[in-house]
């Protein structure tokens, strides 16, 4: 299974709200995108499912401290490429992550209140060629629990209530970006943004201590561009983008 092709990316958009599972994630594969955004007058807001409690490398950091530390590079992350509003949702455990009615309530929730024109989130389709990164089930679930917040229940008054009894009205997301899934064909040239990507995934300190980040970096996106047949020493970023109207 695969996703159709993307759609002509809607112009005009004034909000974008990104949900994604785990601090870092939007950054990993999106934050050049992001930073363009943002450079274009649209409002962006992240939403966490976790606090990636899960998630790092350094034996010494005692467990307990691992969410906090997170919550902060992510807020550190978002500050690089000019996002201001990081909101992250309580009670979901990083690696334990299902598309159930409660998280597509919170999502809902979330974008019946910030209301944007386009949501960008993990893909809910599984990538077999490479089970690790994009695959990670907690990056489905998200991607699956959008996706039903997205549509029908942010649209539907009658969908979870409780929302509609304390003042949040229905709002219908026009336009949805998919990251890390099968065949992404709607390609994002970054290279001028390249500077604030690898600030971005510099400030996840405890999941990139670790890597040459601007090697990682640019290897990465050029073979993005490469494969796009973008001209030599450009990098991008890829996404799936369908309508929802």
């Amino acid at each position: 299974m695969s996703f159709p092709a993307s759609a002509p990316a809607l112009a005009g958009i004034h909000r974008a709200l990104a949900v994604f599972a785990h601090p870092d994630d939007v950054d990993f594969g999106c934050a050049g995108t992001v930073a363009g955004w943002v450079d274009e007058g649209t409002e962006v807001a992240y939403l966490i499912v976790t606090r990636g409690d899960a998630g790092g490398f350094d034996d010494d950091t005692p467990r307990a401290e691992v969410p906090r530390l997170r919550e902060e590079e992510q807020h550190d992350a978002a500050a690089a490429v000019g996002v201001r509003r990081v909101e992250f949702l309580d009670g979901y455990v990083d690696g334990a992550l299902a598309p159930t009615t409660a998280l597509r309530r919170d999502i809902t929730a979330v974008i019946r209140r910030f209301r944007p024109d386009r949501v960008l989130t993990s893909s809910p389709l599984r990538r077999w060629e490479q089970l690790a990164g994009p695959s990670h089930p907690d990056h489905l679930a998200v991607g699956e629990a959008t996706t039903c917040a997205i549509y029908p229940d942010a649209r539907n008054r009658f969908a979870h209530p409780e929302l509609l009894a304390v003042g949040l009205a229905p709002w219908v997301v026009r336009e949805v970006w998919y990251a890390g899934g099968p065949g992404p064909d709607h390609v994002v040239d970054v290279t001028d943004r390249y500077d604030r990507k690898v600030a971005a995934m510099r400030a996840h300190r405890s999941q990139t201590a670790h890597l040459d980040v601007e090697t990682w970096v640019r290897d990465r996106l050029t073979t993005v561009a490469d494969n796009a047949g973008l001209p030599p020493g450009r990098l991008a970023e890829a996404f799936t983008v369908l309508r929802t109207e």
